[in-house]
């Protein structure tokens, strides 16, 4: 059972950049909800309560509904720093013009603008947020910031230690399995020697030492690998500039069994350091059927 519950409420005018706050919070650990319907609420709390896994929670309310939101938002204020669960607000705001330029870019409507005006619905909510705004901890003004300077605000104000501790995810595959959807890097390493030609090599992985060592005395291999750290060296900072928390690096071979193996064995080894999280993977070094594929 969690014995203090850190709760953070982002609310605010609509079209200041919600969605972009609630993925920082995402990335800080937090366990989002958007909008949550008050009659789940008191629920909610019961089963957090009971849990030994969620600490932090960010709830992202709006004003889609007045009825909703006054009645979600009463439940929160009585929730204030208890003994339970401690309260945070961070509003957003926007000046007028930024608003309504945002929403004729989207194409969206306003949730207040009934008769299609959006500035009249931009007005509107103003003035119903006015008491949320002054109960707010934080606020923050989206109208000269960027997306990415946005969310730098928020790491900056809520995160809870200044070291900026980047996730490097470095995976082997195979391409005749599938290029992973979710690299950020995709390296092809099928123009390097190929270990399953050596009939004593084949049924090894680039996990075994043989194979290892096979893979990266070669030549090309070393060739290879030193202009691709050096590619790596360069890239990943620019990563993190653009507000990126992780980035995930996939080398691919044919089967995903030796070449890629090897050399992603190495390059999550030579990445690791005080200023990256590493982690390192094998895709598909097992799914291959004795004597098929090559790798």
């Amino acid at each position: 059972m969690v014995e203090q519950l850190e709760l953070v409420v982002i609310t605010g005018m609509s079209g200041a950049g919600k969605t972009v706050a609630m993925q920082s919070f995402e990335d800080m650990g937090y366990f989002c909800v958007d909008n949550m319907p008050p009659s789940l609420l008191p629920k909610f709390w019961e089963l957090v309560k009971e849990s030994d896994k969620i600490s932090k929670i960010c709830l992202v309310i709006d004003l889609r509904s007045r009825a909703f939101f006054d009645e979600i938002m009463n439940s929160i204020i009585g929730l204030e720093n208890t003994s339970f669960i401690t309260t945070k607000i961070l509003f957003l705001e926007a000046s007028d013009d930024s608003l309504v330029s945002r929403y004729k870019e989207t194409r969206r409507t306003h949730p207040l603008a009934t008769e299609g005006r959006i500035y009249d619905g931009i007005i509107a909510e103003r003035q119903l947020l006015q008491d949320i705004k002054v109960r707010a901890q934080k606020v923050i003004d989206t109208t000269q910031l960027s997306p990415r300077q946005l969310r730098e605000e928020i790491m900056k104000t809520f995160a809870k230690t200044d070291a900026d501790v980047f996730t490097i995810h470095v995976m082997s595959f195979g391409f005749k399995y599938g290029i992973p959807i979710d690299a950020d890097i995709v390296m092809d390493v099928r123009f390097l020697p190929n270990p399953h030609y050596v009939a004593e090599l084949r049924p090894l992985t680039g996990l075994d030492q043989p194979v290892y060592e096979y893979v990266m005395t070669q030549p090309e291999t070393k060739t290879f690998y030193n202009k691709f750290i050096d590619l790596l060296d360069f890239v990943i900072p620019g990563y993190k500039k653009e507000g990126k928390t992780s980035v995930t690096i996939a080398i691919g071979c044919t089967g995903g069994q030796h070449r890629s193996v090897a050399l992603t064995e190495r390059t999550g080894r030579e990445l690791m350091s005080d200023a990256y999280n590493v982690t390192i993977s094998h895709r598909d070094k097992d799914k291959r059927k004795e004597g098929n594929g090559r790798s």
